[in-house]
């Protein structure tokens, strides 16, 4: 019998990646703190890619320490404007200064993607997507989140490419998938390979 599949997050929208793929899994947040696991990088001379990769591991390590049974995977995305990473807004004033400060520039959203099965890394993958934000008018960006509301605190660019945030872009150069914040086609490969899931 295939081993259960878990992903080791809370997030809406990894979530409804895998249930759109016809994926049978379990979803178990991660009792991480990530800003902890994070501050001792910050002297390590680590990319934000590497970065995105050691909180993705925790994530996944974490659970699967709980649930040594299951195949566990744990993700994770930085956003990288130059050297600075930013991470999710805590109100409503911080996504507006995120968007300030991105627009008329490119980012990077880089994408980390861990499978874990019995406390230990079998597998690990990143991809990053280069992202053009156009300029952004301080008028809009207000009248932009007060219609996108409290779920523009929910990622770290303060915005849902997925969904109203595709407006505050004039170009984009990646997966879409690693943008949303799950790479589905290796993970998706590499589940095959495990066969965890039908291929």
């Amino acid at each position: 019998m295939a081993s259960p599949i878990i992903l080791a997050s809370q997030s809406p929208f990894r979530r409804s990646l895998l249930e759109n793929a016809g994926v049978d899994f379990e979803a178990i947040g991660a009792q991480i703190d990530e800003r902890a696991v994070e501050a001792p990088l910050a002297d390590t001379g680590l990319g934000p890619e590497d970065v995105a990769s050691v909180l993705a591991e925790a994530k996944a390590v974490d659970v699967s320490q709980r649930r040594p049974d299951a195949i566990v995977i744990g993700a994770d995305q930085t956003l990288s404007l130059g050297d600075e990473i930013f991470h999710k807004p805590a109100d409503m004033e911080a996504a507006r200064a995120h968007l300030l400060a991105l627009s008329g520039r490119s980012h990077a959203l880089n994408s980390a993607l861990v499978i874990a099965r019995g406390g230990a890394v079998e597998w690990r993958h990143s991809q990053v997507a280069t992202m053009r934000m156009r300029v952004l008018d301080p008028g809009f960006i207000g009248r932009y989140l007060s219609a996108t509301g409290e779920v523009a605190l929910q990622s770290v660019g303060a915005y849902q490419y997925e969904g109203r945030g595709i407006q505050l872009f004039e170009r984009v150069e990646g997966d879409y998938f690693a943008i949303v914040g799950l790479p589905m086609l290796p993970l998706l490969a590499k589940l095959r390979d495990m066969g965890a899931i039908d291929g």
